[in-house]
């Protein structure tokens, strides 16, 4: 076991950590979880021993093997995938190089009943025995198995590490650690640079994992799934729970309703005392008394109710000016990087006020077309056409590495803002929490939280009528997460969102675009109308799903609809009902100018007409969408 006694770490004013202790078991799966900048990294670092504390002291087994997956790790150069993979296997491969040269030995001695016989017999057995718990048996099948679990292609093996992004080479650390299999295994943030599907993988191989694992991450269903105990750091203590994320948090607010309800009664007994000691000792009869009791109130040991860090952004979008009614419209979009067509010939046309989620697997083209909408990228082919009066706010899954390291955080505002708003940066960094002298700050000193706040912050000086969001979710804590799906929802403007977090896309999109095979598969409703539709449980299942044996999804058990399931139900059938009423009258009043006698003698007839034919495929694609919301209406019923 790993034991932390007393760690204490201070920087300037602030102590981080105050004197805790901790005790890791041999096969625990904790959760490390609490606010941006409360110190889990920290703590973290100290137990892997990548950090010192300024006082304290950390007790490891002597023999033990520990990795550490952190935010800032280099990938060396030169090697391939497969290469650099394997590297982990250095302890197999000592072992097996030993191995050849005892058989060898043996081959050449006739000494059989020497001592040093017996003894390179016994270290042949020992180094055999080390070399298959090691997997060197099936190195490169292990190996293998891990890369493709972490979403790696065949292709992919024998291409250099140097041409991969940073998200997927901190895969490649991650296939090394888990081959390794470390006896204790340290993550922090494992999944931020992971799609679903590997995801779930990773759930699945730390279910099962041998050692003990410790992990950082704000992704609630993966800590619910791999860890049976949570601990929280909080304002410079740490809380222990055994439980999983989830239950953690209904036992968080169990413990701090009974510490309150325990202060409030304590402190009403301790007034009663003391109003009766000033009662005795107003009495020259009773001085003795009232002294014997104010020594037993001395020593009663007061409950003091934990302070609570609930501070966070106060984020809200500014006002959308009005756009046209076809906010975009993309025909026949095609995007190739090299020999790798990633979007081929798709279709998409978003209308004011839609709010459109992207899903599916990472490389399927998500990022790819959300940054050639905001111009980013070239198409390879086809045309994208923007609305009338369409202005575009963009946050995009790096933007906050994209900030200058050597501004400042009011520097990074005021290069970011419009000559009209410079009189209320300061303002707007307090609400995002960047009060006083942390405007000072240079962006190279800010934690990942911190940097995307302010990313944030910068993303809301300038009006938007389009919000293209990709992964905004990634380095925020929980309660931020909250705050920015709030702000999302009070929106007035046209979305577009691309996410993995299920839990954060519920119930802010009324469509949802899933990106698979290089084409877009279009679906009425926000994902947990998606999901149900496509009977699965969660949007890992829906990235996993293959067609059953029959050739067809397994039907799903009936189920009685919750309140909130058929609320959104209601909106979906509304919806579209909407929008088949709008495009009614769109082609009611084509076919007015259409029955003028002079029609097809005006310019405009063949544009007219093309119009009428366009939206008639749309009115029926419409009537579809209607059809089959009514549908899964009525069947819940």
């Amino acid at each position: 076991m790993i034991t932390a006694s007393n760690i204490f770490v201070k920087y300037g004013d602030r102590v981080l950590l105050d004197r805790i202790n901790l005790v890791i078991g041999q096969s625990d799966k904790v959760g490390l979880v609490g606010r941006n900048g409360a110190g889990k990294s920290t703590l973290l670092k100290i137990i892997a021993g990548t950090m010192s504390p300024d006082d304290g002291q950390i007790a490891r087994p002597g023999g033990s093997t520990l990795g550490f997956l952190h935010q800032e790790m280099n990938l060396p150069k030169g090697k391939t995938v497969m290469e650099e993979t394997l590297t982990a296997f250095e302890e197999a491969k000592r072992l097996e190089q030993r191995i050849n040269e005892i058989h060898e030995e043996m081959d050449h001695r006739t000494d059989y009943e020497s001592d040093g016989y017996h003894r390179l017999l016994e270290e042949f057995s020992e180094a055999n025995d080390r070399f298959h718990l090691l997997g060197g048996v099936s190195m490169e099948a292990e190996a293998e198995k891990v890369l493709k679990g972490l979403g790696f292609k065949q292709n992919d093996f024998n291409r250099k590490t140097d041409e991969f992004s940073g998200g997927w080479q901190m895969r490649i650390e991650l296939a090394k650690m888990l081959l390794q299999r470390p006896d204790f295994l340290l993550l922090d943030e494992p999944t931020n640079h992971l799609d679903i599907e590997s995801i779930i993988w990773l759930e699945r191989f730390l279910k099962d994992y041998n050692g003990s694992v410790i992990v950082i991450s704000h992704d609630k269903q993966f800590l619910d799934n791999v860890t049976n105990r949570t601990v929280e750091v909080e304002l410079g203590n740490v809380y222990d729970y055994k439980a999983a994320y989830s239950k953690y948090v209904a036992l968080r607010e169990e413990r701090r309703e009974k510490q309150l309800s325990a202060y409030q009664n304590q402190q009403r007994v301790i007034a009663q005392k003391e109003q009766t000691i000033n009662r005795f000792m107003a009495k020259a009869t009773k001085t003795s008394m009232a002294q014997s009791m104010q020594k037993q109130l001395n020593k009663i040991e007061r409950i003091e109710v934990v302070e609570e860090d609930t501070s966070t952004m106060n984020i809200r979008f500014p006002p959308a000016p009005r756009s046209g009614q076809v906010v975009l419209e993309g025909k026949k979009l095609s995007k190739a990087y090299g020999k790798l067509l990633v979007l081929d010939g798709v279709d998409i046309k978003l209308d004011r006020g839609d709010r459109v989620a992207f899903v599916g697997q990472n490389g399927q083209g998500k990022t790819t077309l959300a940054k050639i909408i905001v111009n980013e990228l070239t198409l390879t082919s086809g045309e994208l056409t923007l609305g009338h009066n369409v202005q575009i706010g963009y946050y995009a899954q790096n933007q906050s590495d994209s900030l200058h390291s050597n501004q400042t955080v009011l520097e990074t505002m005021e290069m970011a803002s419009p000559p009209e708003m410079r009189t209320r940066l300061r303002a707007i960094l307090g609400a995002f929490m960047f009060s006083g002298e942390d405007a000072d700050k240079k962006v190279s000193v800010l934690s990942g939280g911190e940097r995307a706040r302010l990313a944030l912050a910068c993303l809301l000086l300038r009006p938007f009528n389009l919000l293209v969001l990709d992964e905004p979710t990634n380095h925020l804590d929980m309660l931020s997460k909250d705050v920015l799906k709030q702000a999302i929802l009070e929106y007035d403007g046209t979305l577009i969102i691309v996410s993995h977090d299920r839990e954060f896309l519920s119930n802010l999109t009324t469509r949802t675009i899933e990106f698979r095979d290089r084409q877009l598969h279009d679906h009425l409703g926000d994902v947990n109308f998606f999901l149900e539709k496509r009977e699965l449980d969660n949007m890992r299942d829906v990235e996993l799903s293959k067609p059953a044996s029959n050739g067809g999804p397994k039907a799903a058990p009936k189920k009685e609809l919750s309140h909130e399931e058929r609320k959104r139900l209601l909106r979906a059938v509304s919806n579209a009902e909407k929008k088949v009423e709008r495009l009614e009258a769109e082609i009611a009043a084509i076919e007015k100018k259409m029955a003028a006698p002079d029609f097809y003698e005006s310019p405009d007839a063949v544009k007219i007409s093309q119009s009428y034919n366009d939206k008639q495929a749309e009115l029926e694609k419409a009537m579809e969408e209607w059809a089959e919301a009514q549908e899964t209406m009525e069947e819940a019923e």
